[in-house]
């Protein structure tokens, strides 16, 4: 089924401040039934991660939350930024856990030069072998609860894949970007960009690891707009 977009553009009136921070908030939806999540039942035969948990552990090529609210998937500004213009990398630190031999989150994203921590909750080995296409790949092990190493990208690339060698099953994603406006989706499908973002006209791209990309116009007026995308099950 071929991807189709729906979008909605809101604008807002605000005070004239002297400032460009702005907003695009939205949602991307599922278009179709996802199939099935399956239990990673290696997880459940290895003696030590079986033990941390309760309940079956399920893929999650596939989170879907509310109104067919699709979960994980990175939406960014793809086209109609400044020409030539630098920004800032975030201060803040995204954190990629390995807890219950699962990588939580399941996709994160980050800027170029900006650190995100990685980390080990288990309190046995995980070892972090980076995928990289485009960045220097790496591959360190973890072998204490709570440690943590500071990694960072110095090129842009989309799903850069993290796996563990020790555990086969585990596996995590992280988006880079050469600039601040992006976001992954939450629960329910629903994401907010933000930042220095001019008034004007951008392309926005959605990244799903299944379903692919699908991207959408959106004008941001009064520092406000608003987008609703859908991506179609494969």
């Amino acid at each position: 089924m071929k991807n189709t977009l729906k979008f909605a553009a809101s604008m807002a009136v605000v005070a004239a401040t002297g400032a460009s921070a702005a907003e695009i908030t939205g949602k991307v939806k599922l278009n179709g039934e996802a199939p099935a999540a399956r239990e990673i039942t290696p997880i459940k035969a290895d003696k030590l991660c079986g033990a941390l948990h309760t309940k079956p552990v399920m893929t999650r090529t596939y989170v879907v939350g509310a109104d067919k609210g699709l979960a994980n998937v990175a939406v960014y500004i793809k086209a109609g930024l400044p020409a030539g213009k630098t920004y800032t990398v975030p201060a803040t630190k995204p954190l990629i856990d390995q807890v219950g031999c699962v990588y939580e989150p399941l996709v994160s994203a980050a800027m170029v030069g900006q650190t995100v921590d990685i980390k080990n909750s288990d309190a046995f080995m995980h070892n972090v072998n980076c995928q990289a296409k485009v960045n220097k790949g790496f591959n360190f092990a973890q072998a204490t609860a709570g440690q943590v190493n500071p990694k960072t990208f110095d090129k842009p690339e989309l799903a850069v894949k993290l796996i563990c060698n020790v555990h086969p099953w585990m596996s995590g994603y992280v988006h880079v970007f050469d600039h601040p406006f992006f976001a992954v989706t939450d629960k329910d499908g629903n994401f907010t960009i933000s930042g220095d973002l001019p008034d004007g006209k951008y392309t926005v791209e959605a990244n799903h690891l299944k379903s692919g990309v699908v991207t959408g116009e959106v004008e941001v007026k009064g520092g406000k707009a608003t987008l609703s995308l859908e991506l179609a099950v494969k």
